[in-house]
């Protein structure tokens, strides 16, 4: 009983995303109400029906109080968690207890990331994101809302199984000679060789990685390449993994679950005579486990035409040598700068293992003037909001007449190309008449309804040159040529033929318990967290139906596996209240968390108070806001000149362990961790 929605201010809905349960339900729901013979509503027009009140109800708030409600439960104990970004509200909702407030705030966020890193700037304007999520074309949203529902789907997916998105932090697969020699391979031969061929179309691989299911085997990035965070890394293996899912359960399989699998045949239907007609897969495969149906039976024509639109507008699979258009932060020697245009190229080498190449593509220079002009009006817009006009307004940035001069040669030289400039231009002309004639009111607040203007003229630019189809090389053909990924892709596997295996068995077994317990008697699991490199380390908890794992196989494995994610999000509530520090017993076992601060030597800091966050805030991790980064930032100003690394340690240990053996314990553990922690993989 799942959902989450998207919708503009009008109760329009943008996207949406139900779970099988939600949907009957709502179609019960809806369809009790229809008169006989009636044809039940569409079921986006129940979605509607349903949220618009809600929506409305926020929308009044906001506007009448300014203010409005994040969280509220029904008497059926649905769980409804909100959130404005800008324009649009975020609503998600659970009604089978399995999701909490804290739960459904963070896929909110993270879903506004996938959002952010799939349309980059285009987000900052509220009327073009609307037309991206919604778009007219029928099969053109379909095929959208797909993608974004399956990107959500693999990130629930991945939260639950997968340690590396519970604490959200990079797993890096523990060899390091293997490490190192796919780290100067990607540098000296992948990578040079792409860069020096003619194939390569103008773009220039910045960042190349390799992934064995969600863990890192390798990262390289080029001399003149900006640092990859950690927030886009982790979700670019979310699009990773939503394009070539890992399926470990399969994996895991062993031969007598082969041996005693029910034998299935299947004997093909007849061939329909002339002046007969087959009955269509879709009316037949989903009742062929119901014996007790006809085998003959009439099917409103309605009905299957809407069953061949959805078999019609079904998403083609992936192309590899089809890049996907992903927008990251960026931090070049000018400033910051986030959502920047990059090419994405998934190159599948085996099943569980995969290239990734992140190239800079030829016009990225426009992203960073568009981001340049943005921000400097978006300071004119909130100093004009605050009441400060004429020579206040232009304060404590570059002068107007060093934007002006800017913006007009940005202006000629977007119009050499096919990029469409009229409105911007138009819009511009205005602005200036305004501003900077003496006919013109000067920098007022009448200036305001301009700068908005502006600001969505140039996020339009923005839009042609990097996500509309065939603009500006937004879509286009300019890209690496087949030859060339198809040669990129022969290189990585013949390096790691002889490995494959070895690392897929790896990535399910990365470091084990069984190495730590004769020097930590009594630990039965640990997390460690480098929140500076965002990476983590732990011993592999890969639990399934089919396959033993050092917790033993059944009810106890599982119940550590659920121990411990309780454990990750108690902590991140005490987190939230300003505590670094948590110990507690639950029954068998006695919990530790630690978050400490070190310099680059490895010398702890002292303890800082950290900051007490509302109940509203972002939550606290590293793919959807990055707080680690923020708590970071605020320690160093107290230690200006010196590098200061975050830590982080969760550990589980037997309850008859005495507490001070345990502390001591952590200790050591910590400092044994420390080590491999340093290699350069990032």
């Amino acid at each position: 009983m799942k959902c989450l929605l998207i919708a503009s201010e009008s109760a329009e809905v943008l996207f949406h995303w139900t779970d099988k349960e939600y949907e009957l339900n709502l179609q019960e729901q809806y369809g009790a109400f229809q008169e006989e013979g009636e044809r039940p509503p569409a079921f986006e027009d129940s979605i509607n029906t349903l949220f618009a009140p809600i929506i409305i109800s926020c929308s009044t708030m906001v506007d009448r109080l300014g203010d409005s409600y994040t969280c509220f439960s029904t008497e059926n104990n649905h769980t409804y968690v909100l959130h404005q970004f800008d324009e649009c509200l975020y609503i998600a909702v659970n009604g089978d207890g399995e999701e909490g407030e804290n739960h459904l705030k963070r896929k909110i966020y993270v879903m506004k990331k996938m959002i952010d890193v799939l349309f980059g700037m285009v987000t900052l304007s509220s009327t073009l994101l609307r037309k991206e999520l919604r778009p007219q074309d029928t099969e053109q949203r379909t095929r959208l809302w797909k993608q974004l529902q399956s990107l959500l789907e693999t990130y629930s997916r991945l939260r639950e199984k997968d340690q590396s998105f519970l604490v959200e932090a990079v797993e890096r697969l523990i060899h390091p000679t293997l490490c190192e020699q796919c780290i100067e391979f990607l540098e000296r031969r992948l990578v040079q060789q792409i860069n020096t061929s003619v194939e390569r179309a103008g773009e220039e691989v910045l960042h190349a990685f390799i992934l064995v299911h969600t863990k890192l085997l390798a990262f390289y990035s080029s001399r003149n390449a900006s640092s990859l965070t950690s927030s886009d890394l982790l979700a670019l293996i979310v699009m990773v993994q939503n394009l070539y899912p890992s399926n470990i359960d399969l994996d895991d399989s062993n031969p007598e679950d082969v041996e005693n699998a029910p034998e299935i045949f299947y004997t093909p239907k007849a061939s329909p005579t002339d002046g007969q007609s087959s009955p269509t897969d879709s009316a037949s495969s989903g009742r062929q486990e119901d014996r007790s149906t006809p085998v003959f039976e009439f099917v409103d024509p309605d009905i299957q035409m809407a069953e061949d639109s959805l078999q019609t507008l079904q998403a083609p699979p992936p192309d590899p040598a089809t890049p996907c258009r992903v927008f990251l932060e960026v931090t070049l020697k000018e400033g910051f700068y986030p959502m920047m245009p990059h090419s994405m190229y998934c190159l599948p080498l085996w099943p569980g293992i995969t290239l990734v190449l992140l190239t800079k593509i030829p016009n990225s220079p426009v992203a960073t003037s568009v981001y340049s002009f943005l921000d400097a009006f978006a300071r004119l817009e909130k100093r004009l909001s605050e009441g400060q006009e004429g020579s206040a307004a232009t304060r404590g940035q570059p002068t107007i007449q060093d934007l002006r001069s800017k913006l007009d040669k940005f202006i000629r030289a977007l119009g050499t190309s096919d990029i469409q400039t009229s409105h911007l231009q138009s819009v511009w002309t205005e602005f200036k008449n305004k501003a900077f004639t003496r006919a013109g009111t000067g920098f007022t607040k009448d200036l305001l309804p301009w700068c908005r203007s502006m600001k969505t003229q140039l996020c339009a630019v923005y839009r042609q040159c990097f996500i509309t189809d065939g603009g500006g090389g937004g879509g286009g053909p300019q890209r690496l040529s087949p030859h060339l990924q198809e040669r990129a892709l022969t290189m990585v596997q013949e390096k790691l033929m002889d490995w494959k295996d070895f690392l897929l068995v790896k990535s399910k077994r990365n470091i084990t318990m069984v190495s730590y317990l004769e020097e930590f008697p009594g630990l039965v699991h640990f997390i460690y967290v480098d929140r500076s490199a965002g990476q983590m380390i732990a011993p592999s908890l890969n639990i399934t139906d089919r396959a033993n794992s050092e917790l033993g196989k059944g009810p106890l494995a599982h119940f550590i596996k659920g121990k411990v994610w309780s454990l990750v999000d108690t902590t991140r509530r005490y987190l939230q209240k300003g505590y670094s520090t948590v110990t507690l017993r639950d029954g068998d076992y006695y919990f530790c968390y630690f978050l400490w601060f070190e310099n680059e030597s490895g010398y702890k800091l002292e303890v800082m108070d950290l900051p007490i966050l509302s109940d509203d805030s972002a939550p606290i991790g590293m793919l959807a806001c990055d707080y680690y980064k923020k708590l970071l930032r605020l320690y160093s100003k107290s230690h200006q000149g010196e590098v200061v690394k975050c830590y982080e340690l969760l550990t589980v240990h037997l309850g008859v362990i005495p507490a001070d053996y345990i502390l001591q314990h952590c200790s050591q553990l910590a400092r044994k961790l420390w080590e491999p922690s340093r290699i350069p993989l990032l």
